[in-house]
């Protein structure tokens, strides 16, 4: 039986107790959560090592890419390149370039360009012709740039040979990468560009060719080139188109 002291005691007692097994509840939760922190960053550790081998390793290094071959026009030996070189080059070399507008009675009319004309920026300008010969042409478009510009400084932006009617005897001029037109069979052209596409009558650059098309038309008959098309690829007002 406890006395009045023993009871005193024996509650001092217990609630010593009570205070130690409390601490070690709190170091307990103190010791899980450490543990929990160091978990933690132990998988992030991980992923973050995985995530570096995998750069390092698993993923093949980004190629370079891939520009578009620019393929030259040569005319009497004067080397054109579209999306370089200038309508004022043409001139230059001897070239007559013309335009050609619709009056307002509805007639053609066609004149040779002044180069000093005054074109707006970002426009792209059909129209225009370049003459080989009396009656050898090709169908020009010219762009200008990032600045109102001259004529003469537009870029040659497309070229388009008809080579089917009038007097041929000026073919022999015109040479595409080297070889003269009059010698590009629907097979040649396949040998010279065995990347393209096309069918017994057409030959022509794959879709991932993205800034140039080139494109070729044949004969039905004798299967010779009647036709070239070569068109550098622009982003341009087309709002500003015309001349």
């Amino acid at each position: 039986m406890f006395t009045h002291a023993s009871r005193r005691y024996a509650k001092a007692k217990k609630g010593r107790c009570a205070g130690g097994v409390h601490k070690m509840e709190e170091d307990v939760k103190k010791m899980w959560r450490w543990w929990g922190a160091l978990a933690v960053y132990l998988v992030y550790c991980v992923l973050a090592l995985g995530g570096f081998g995998k750069n390092q390793s698993d993923e093949p290094p980004a190629e370079p890419e891939m520009q578009t071959p620019i393929y030259p026009v040569s005319i009497n030996g004067k080397e054109i390149l579209v999306g370089k070189t200038t309508v004022q080059a043409l001139l230059d070399q001897g070239f007559k370039v013309t335009v050609s507008e619709t009056s307002g009675d509805y007639e053609a009319v066609e004149y040779e360009i002044d180069p000093e004309a005054k074109l707006e920026k970002g426009g792209y300008y059909s129209g225009g012709t370049v003459w080989i010969t009396d009656s050898v042409f090709a169908n020009i478009s010219f762009v200008t740039g990032m600045f109102r510009s001259k004529m003469g400084d537009a870029t040659i932006a497309r070229m388009d040979f008809s080579l089917s009617s009038g007097n041929k005897a000026g073919l022999g001029q015109v040479l595409f990468c080297g070889v003269p037109v009059t010698e590009i069979s629907r097979e040649k052209a396949e040998e010279m560009f065995p990347d393209f596409t096309g069918d017994p009558y057409m030959w022509f650059s794959p879709a991932s060719m993205a800034d140039y098309e080139y494109f070729m038309a044949f004969g039905t008959e004798d299967g010779m080139l009647n036709r070239l098309l070569i068109e550098k690829r622009y982003d341009v007002d087309w709002g500003s188109e015309g001349t």
